[in-house]
């Protein structure tokens, strides 16, 4: 997937506004049920909210090791929730389709 560009990332911070996030990051941080949640609700949804635990820096950290673990990428990260993309493989079921 190419790199999102700042308009695109905007648009899809905007279209991800009315979601509820679908997976919460626990204490026990990213295990393996977690990534597999994230990475079955990319594939069902392909914009996500992930509900994110511990300090700014961690949260930061959480959202970027996310993002790189399940092939998405990072759209946004508002205070303790990490909005997350990944466009799906199949042309026929993309669902989200960022400007150009």
């Amino acid at each position: 997937m190419d790199e999102l560009n700042g308009k695109q990332r905007r648009w899809l911070r905007g279209r991800a506004h009315d979601l509820r996030p679908v997976v919460q990051l626990g204490a026990k941080g990213l295990t393996e049920p977690i990534l597999a949640a994230v990475d079955e609700a990319l594939e069902a949804h392909e914009l996500i909210k992930v509900k994110l635990v511990g300090d700014r820096d961690e949260r930061e950290v959480a959202a970027a090791e996310l993002a790189d673990r399940t092939g998405a990428e990072a759209v946004g990260l508002t205070g303790r929730v990490a909005v997350l993309y990944r466009r799906h493989p199949e042309p026929q079921k993309r669902r989200v389709h960022p400007p150009r």
